[in-house]
């Protein structure tokens, strides 16, 4: 387990598969992930079943993030490494914290311990993320963790009928 003060990130168990569904089918942030159909649970069983395979064969990894600063662990989101390229050493990474845990810290402290371990555990150079231009609070939150903004895509995503500039950012985690 990766810790810190108030969090923790393990790997996804069987009794996360009700908040992956109920995060995986809130419509509000379908487009930030590209979704546009609901999951089944079925889905997100398999899922959760088939995530334990090694980060090298799936390229991927979703960790879950607990927060433990008191005595009752609660699991208040998730966060992704994809596009994992161990040849070039870099991932792109994504963040989700439940609605009702926003605002405390916690993705900053989950951010944290992620660059962490692809720094010393992964051995990754580089790290990307992907954001789009009206998420001044993604935008700020990586940023704030030396997240350079490298490029921005002009009109990349629609939703409601409108285009949304996407930003890339980009840490180098070895000079």
């Amino acid at each position: 387990m990766i810790k810190s003060e108030n969090i923790s990130l393990r790997a996804i168990e069987p009794h996360d598969v009700d908040k992956i569904f109920e995060w995986e089918n809130n419509t509000e942030v379908w487009h930030l992930s590209n979704t546009l159909a609901p999951f089944s649970r079925f889905e997100i069983e398999q899922y959760v079943l088939n995530a334990t395979k090694n980060i090298y064969a799936a390229r991927q990894l979703r960790l879950m993030i607990d927060l433990t600063a008191n005595e009752k662990t609660e699991t208040i989101g998730s966060i992704d490494i994809f596009d994992f390229d161990p040849l070039n050493r870099r991932a792109g990474i994504g963040i989700l914290i439940d609605h009702k845990k926003r605002k405390n810290g916690y993705a900053s402290e989950a951010l944290e311990l992620l660059i962490k371990y692809t720094k010393e555990t992964l051995n990754l150079h580089q790290l990307y993320c992907n954001i789009e231009e009206d998420n001044q609070i993604s935008l700020n939150l990586f940023q704030k963790m030396n997240f350079k903004t490298i490029g921005l895509k002009k009109d990349w995503n629609l939703r409601n009928g409108n285009w949304i500039n996407e930003y890339t950012l980009q840490y180098i985690l070895t000079e």
